[in-house]
């Protein structure tokens, strides 16, 4: 169980990754913006992938502490994790020589706080038979 779950974060915090990679593109194409001094491309990716993985430990230690209930509660927790993740978004500071609207930043990051925990979802019937 350990192994699988592992290999779980690692898959979707790979394709968590990639998504958040192709909305980078989307999002900095259609408005201009520019945020790569701030959140690169490197950074994405192991944000997402560091995420993913430390939930698939805590999906193993959830589900072997509380047998049965481990699985609704890790589903619980990573969700409102990622709920919480998103308010430093709105406290981010930039310097006064940044040329992009630092307005758009929320627009940026915050559908890529919920992108791991998609695709988590997605992929762990994959991985894990509930």
């Amino acid at each position: 169980m350990f192994k699988r779950a592992i290999f779980l974060g690692l898959t979707s915090g790979i394709l968590a990754g990639i998504a958040s990679l192709v909305y980078q593109q989307v999002y900095n194409t259609s408005l201009g913006s520019d945020f790569s001094s701030v959140a690169n491309s490197t950074a994405i990716m192991i944000a997402s992938i560091a995420g993913c993985l430390l939930a698939g430990l805590g999906f193993w230690v959830l589900n072997k502490w509380m047998k049965a209930k481990g699985e609704i509660v890790f589903n619980f927790v990573f969700t409102l994790l990622s709920f919480a993740s998103i308010l430093p978004a709105f406290a981010a500071t930039f310097p006064l020589t940044m040329e992009t609207d630092p307005a758009l930043f929320p627009g940026f990051a915050i559908p890529m706080h919920f992108f791991p925990v998609v695709a988590w979802f997605t992929v762990k019937p994959l991985f894990i038979k509930s």
